[in-house]
């Protein structure tokens, strides 16, 4: 992909904490990384509005089910992570051991 070099005005704290971040060569990265999302997210933000504009908004019912989807998936996905945190001698949340642990710091 060819480059253009361009200009902007950041303020300072925030350029230099990327800086930090990413190290030397990573700023341009980061910005245009930062820029692509950005613009993903206003291509979403169009595609639902159009959504809405044809079918209608989504209702409180069709809202609440798609939270209670988002949570399974969550914990579907959260079993495995824990049990093998668990299985390799790690502290976790909700544990005996967890627990002890957490008290005592």
């Amino acid at each position: 992909m060819a480059t253009k070099k361009c200009t902007v005005t950041l303020p300072e704290e925030l350029a230099e904490a990327i800086r930090a971040e990413v190290g030397p060569g990573g700023f341009s990265r980061y910005v245009t990384q930062a820029i692509e999302r950005r613009r993903e997210q206003d291509r979403l933000g169009e595609a639902v509005a159009w959504w809405e504009e044809e079918y209608g908004g989504a209702t409180e019912a069709e809202l609440a089910e798609a939270e209670a989807e988002r949570r399974e998936i969550e914990r579907r996905h959260a079993e495995p992570a824990r049990a093998q945190r668990v299985s390799a001698g790690e502290p976790v949340e909700g544990t005996q051991e967890g627990q002890q642990r957490e008290a005592a710091t």
